[in-house]
């Protein structure tokens, strides 16, 4: 299911989700721009590399290791892969800047992508392929935007089903059928030789999810939530 719009209307520009965007979308430029081996060594030196973390850990030694976990998040291994990551950050990220004020979503989407990289090198020690990918911090979004907005509704689209349009449904259904697909998949993929599910750092996913979640839950009687608007009959015109 992929979202393309909700029925929460930002009351500020999100400047700071837009930069997160673009800044995405220029290092992709970047890695196009690259030989394979360029772009091999590109995601190595700055991808996240489980193991290596893991031994800096142990006996730090500059900063380069652990900056790895910011600029990971800002790397995409191809077209499917960054879209698909926008796409969730424009529909959720702007009204989660909204709640929380443009320098607190700035710091909340950096400790989500830290809380998503914690948890999936606890789980996979000894992963030497680099981890790459917006979509643990995304999964932090996520998880704010469920605390802020579960009773709102998400217009998605359907692989396969495109001819109906944008199909209504709730929030805390879509999301939470989401982190359920995710802890499943993590699961299934313990005791793997990567310890991740088909190639995907779902256990990032779990921990951003986590992070983001339980920030914004603790933050929540600080936070005012713009109202949701009267519900109306449901349909294409909606979205």
């Amino acid at each position: 299911m992929i979202p393309v719009s909700d029925t929460v209307r930002s009351r500020t520009t999100p400047y700071v989700n837009l930069a997160i965007i673009a800044v995405n979308f220029i290092v992709f430029f970047y890695e196009l721009s690259l030989s394979q081996v360029d772009i091999n060594n590109f995601f190595f030196d700055h991808g996240v590399v489980p193991r290596r973390l893991v031994d800096w850990w142990e006996d730090p030694s500059g900063l380069e290791e652990p900056f790895t976990i910011v600029s990971a998040a800002f790397i995409h291994g191809g077209w499917l892969h960054i879209l698909g990551n926008m796409v969730y950050l424009w529909v959720f990220g702007d009204n989660v800047e909204d709640a929380l004020g443009h320098l607190k979503y700035a710091v909340f989407y950096l400790v989500a992508a830290a809380g998503a990289v914690v948890l999936q090198v606890a789980v996979d020690t000894n992963e030497i392929i680099p981890m790459v990918g917006a979509s643990g911090a995304i999964a932090g979004v996520l998880g704010a935007y469920l605390v802020l907005y579960p009773r709102a509704t998400v217009g998605v689209l359907v692989p396969w089903f495109w001819f109906f349009g944008a199909i209504p449904l709730p929030a805390i259904f879509l999301i939470g059928f989401w982190f359920v697909m995710q802890l499943f998949a993590g699961i299934t993929a313990i005791g793997t030789a990567t310890g991740a599910s088909e190639g995907v750092a779902v256990w990032a996913h779990v921990g951003g999810f986590i992070t983001g979640f339980v920030i914004v839950l603790a933050l929540r009687p600080l936070i005012r939530v713009r109202p949701l608007p009267p519900r109306r009959r449901l349909g294409r015109d909606v979205f």
